[in-house]
């Protein structure tokens, strides 16, 4: 009986031992699967497992949190190709319909494309053959800020002719100032009258602090407005002109400008428009193309690649049906 109690009371024990025991191990199991799974933050988690927590106690309750939910992407078209390009509009020249966009109206530094409302408001205003006189040291701004330049000198004068194709075709800056104080008056009230062009058109993401383009935190536009701006400056006979000319020869003593634009005479169809660059802005185009008597515009901002993706972007865009109504 002795030896039979004591087993009973042996087992009893081991009984209740092992029931604590299995208590305690599924109690540190939970705590360690709720450090896992984000029940408990682990110490010096801080913020970062905050949404942790709540993506798992939302996931217990059937629901998600706002941090959890997923960020839509953009759905590209069938066929599509890749564009390193982080804006784009893609638009038909004829009635300015979209035929793709994708962060079109992000506001970015535009660089060297800022020079189409320059070009674009010295003709609202101005006859081409208004004679200009420089007051810009070309090779002396080249020094200070890097720029890209016609090759302009104090004292040079000009027909606002040149000054567009000194503009437009080697991207000079010297001649964005000359022009700017030549239609202006200064170059502060030639924005003033960029500005004035911007509201004009209903440009809404753009807005402008100087006639070259060179990196100013409140100079800005988008792929969108660019486009519409490129669509605008190729309805006029001699701005459209000028951007499809490969190279021209002012009525100076010095060498011929040449267009930057290596989309001209290297792809099919490529009749303008502008590249800019800036180490902010990286590479822009705003490129025109005409097969068929259909022209598309491509308007690309912070590219990696930009004629390759314009390339891209109009064959594709050519093989899609218009979007005009």
């Amino acid at each position: 009986m002795g030896e039979r109690h004591r087993a009973a009371r042996g087992g009893v024990g081991a009984a209740i031992l092992a029931l604590g025991l299995a208590t305690a191990a599924l109690g540190a199991g939970w705590l360690c699967g709720s450090v896992y799974d984000g029940r408990i933050a682990p110490r010096g988690c801080g913020d970062g497992c905050a949404s942790s927590v709540s993506a798992a106690s939302a996931h217990a309750q059937g629901g998600s949190p706002e941090q959890a939910a997923p960020v839509p992407t953009p759905t590209e078209p069938a066929g599509f190709p890749f564009v390193s390009a982080k804006s784009i509009a893609l638009i038909e020249g004829a009635c300015g319909a979209e035929i793709y966009a994708r962060n079109e109206h992000l506001r970015l530094p535009p660089a060297s494309l800022t020079k189409l409302m320059t070009a674009a408001v010295a003709t609202d205003h101005a006859s081409t053959d208004t004679l200009i006189t420089s007051h810009v040291d070309g090779a002396k701004l080249f020094d200070e800020t890097g720029s890209t330049i016609m090759g302009l000198q104090p004292g040079m004068q000009l027909s606002l002719l040149d000054l567009l194709y000194g503009l437009l075709l080697p991207s000079g800056n010297d001649a964005a100032i000359a022009i700017a104080e030549g239609v202006g008056g200064t170059q502060e009230q030639f924005v003033e009258m960029m500005n004035d062009k911007v509201q004009s058109l209903a440009l809404e993401d753009s807005h402008f602090t100087n006639p070259h383009g060179l990196y100013d935190k409140d100079l800005y536009s988008s792929a969108y407005d660019m486009a519409m701006l490129a669509r605008y400056v190729m309805q006029n006979a001699t701005l459209r002109t000028i951007v499809s000319t490969v190279s021209w020869q002012p009525n100076w003593s010095g060498p011929p400008v040449w267009n930057g634009n290596r989309l001209i005479g290297e792809y099919a169809g490529a009749d303008g428009i502008k590249i800019g660059y800036t180490e902010e802005s990286q590479q822009t185009i705003v490129a025109s193309a005409t097969r068929g008597g259909r022209r598309i515009i491509a308007s690309l901002m912070r590219s990696q690649d930009r004629y390759t993706d314009a390339e891209r972007l109009f064959d594709w865009g050519f093989a899609q049906p218009s979007a005009c109504p």
